[in-house]
């Protein structure tokens, strides 16, 4: 297709190019901000999931890191803050104005950094934003400089990987849970959603009505309107509009890390010049000739993507369709999707601590707070995304290997990293508090610590009014008994 031809159907893509990279910049940014304040309690030298300990366990082809070469909590805040500086630079335009090469190299060097943080995450990294995150990183990296001539190549293989989002997860949602075909999931959805920000309680008490509608809205956004991302301006434009709006949506009723911004980043491929510049006026500096190098490498570029499509493209027309997955280790070209299932009762996990040496039935205990968990009933749920509480996540995953009758609750197993949580509560372990939201035991740690079992549900507006509570929660069991740190000695 010759430029003219290409101009034509796809539009200019100048400020769409602009705007691709100031926000993977920005959430690039986020991600190495999180793992600067979180990393090194969770999977540091002293973590819960120490990396030395995994990386005897895996090869370099298995799990390609840095940290293969060595591993030290040093060493990762380096990599941490070169993320952050690197992030900035491309931010404030720093790369912009480099030599392509330069602008190459800057944005390849974030990727590797964080591939290598994500390959060495294990359970704390197993969300499909991060792959999200890898692959939609390293096609930036090709979008080149501002003062050089955009290509439309890297524009549509962002594209692809819009279309590829929106409509694995439209398709886990109507294979995966009958809710989403009966229009009743955001029923629940909103209630148990793993984060809920402030706005989640007023999301789930609107009309039954508008929820089967924004379920049906749901739908159409990311089952039909993919198929429009390639047709010709301004069709793709309103494609982009109506999905960035969905994501929108999303944003303002919940806590989903950077998966919704990522997505509304994505949505922006979808554009052309001339429809941004109604918001965004800017004008294009002269612009110089890619070289020929370049757009040999970019052809080379999108054959590999076709090549490394084949097998997400078959998992989309699967009965069995895989949700978040990566099919190698770079993560590249990955299949996506989320809440293929809905939740219909909200379980969370209460952890409690005493001082006192002699358990008795009238031993009081304190609750520890988490950051964005939901905890204390009368706690506004709080605004974190696009930040990623990883400890939080992790916490409300636990209660899905819970078995819940009326006789009471059996837990079939305990992740070896949350007993290492207790441990280091029961130890007072400085940074594993500094990813808590309060702590009851400000002078010395508690002599045991127990984890009880509740079911959480949203007030009503009667309730709400009443007593000022978000929540109503029942007690359902003891998830974990009491435990003391000579009995967790071995952990």
């Amino acid at each position: 297709m010759s430029a003219d031809v290409a101009n034509g159907y796809f539009g200019q893509v100048w400020i769409a190019r602009l705007l691709l990279q100031r926000g993977m910049a920005a959430i690039y940014l986020i991600a190495f901000i999180a793992v600067a304040r979180q990393f090194k309690p969770l999977l540091g030298e002293r973590g819960l999931l120490p990396v030395p300990d995994f990386l005897k366990r895996r090869t370099f082809r298995e799990n390609p890191s840095i940290f293969h070469w060595h591993y030290s909590d040093r060493l990762l805040d380096a990599v941490a803050w070169t993320g952050i500086v690197a992030s900035l630079c491309a931010l404030f335009g720093v790369t912009g104005i480099a030599p392509i090469r330069v602008s190459i190299a800057v944005w390849l060097l974030l990727w590797v950094l964080y591939l290598s943080i994500m390959n060495v995450g294990q359970t704390f990294f197993a969300f499909g934003w991060e792959s999200m995150l890898l692959e939609a990183g390293f096609f930036t990296a090709f979008l080149g400089p501002s003062r050089a001539q955009p290509s439309i190549l890297p524009i549509l293989i962002l594209r692809w990987m819009l279309f590829r989002t929106e409509l694995g997860a439209g398709l886990i949602k109507l294979r995966h849970d009958q809710c989403w075909r009966d229009l009743t999931c955001l029923f629940f959805h909103y209630e148990t959603q793993p984060l809920p920000n402030p706005l989640s309680w007023y999301f789930h008490r609107i009309p039954a009505v508008l929820h089967r509608f924004s379920a049906l809205f749901s739908h159409f956004v990311q089952i039909v309107v993919p198929f429009a991302l390639f047709a010709p301006q301004p069709v793709a434009s309103i494609a982009g509009g109506l999905i960035i709006f969905h994501q929108l949506w999303l944003i303002v009723s919940g806590n989903y890390s950077w998966l919704n911004w990522l997505t509304a980043v994505l949505g922006v491929s979808a554009f052309s010049d001339s429809i941004l510049r109604y918001a965004i006026p800017a004008v294009a500096p002269p612009l110089s000739p890619r070289p020929l190098a370049f757009d040999v490498l970019l052809y080379l570029l999108a054959a590999a993507t076709v090549g490394l499509s084949i097998r997400p493209v078959l998992n989309l027309f699967s009965s069995q369709q895989l949700m978040n997955f990566s099919y190698n280790a770079i993560h590249l070209v990955n299949t996506y999707g989320a809440f293929g299932r809905v939740g219909r009762e909200r379980y969370e996990i209460v952890v409690e601590g005493t001082g006192e040496h002699v358990l008795t039935p009238g031993t009081q205990w304190h609750e520890y707070g988490f950051k964005g968990k939901p905890g204390d009933a009368m706690r506004m749920p709080p605004q974190v995304a696009p930040y990623h509480l990883r400890l939080d996540w992790l916490i409300w995953f636990l209660p899905f290997s819970v078995t819940v009758t009326d006789d009471g609750i059996r837990a079939w197993r305990q992740e070896l990293w949350f007993l290492r949580f207790v441990k280091k509560l029961l130890a007072g372990d400085a940074q594993i508090l500094r990813l808590m939201g309060s702590n009851p035991f400000p002078q010395r740690p508690p002599v045991f610590v127990r984890v009880l079992f509740y079911e959480y549900r949203y007030t009503t507006w009667q309730e709400k009014r009443q007593t000022g509570a978000w929540w109503v929660r029942k007690p359902l069991g003891v998830y974990m008994r009491p435990v003391s740190l000579e009995l967790l000695k071995d952990v």
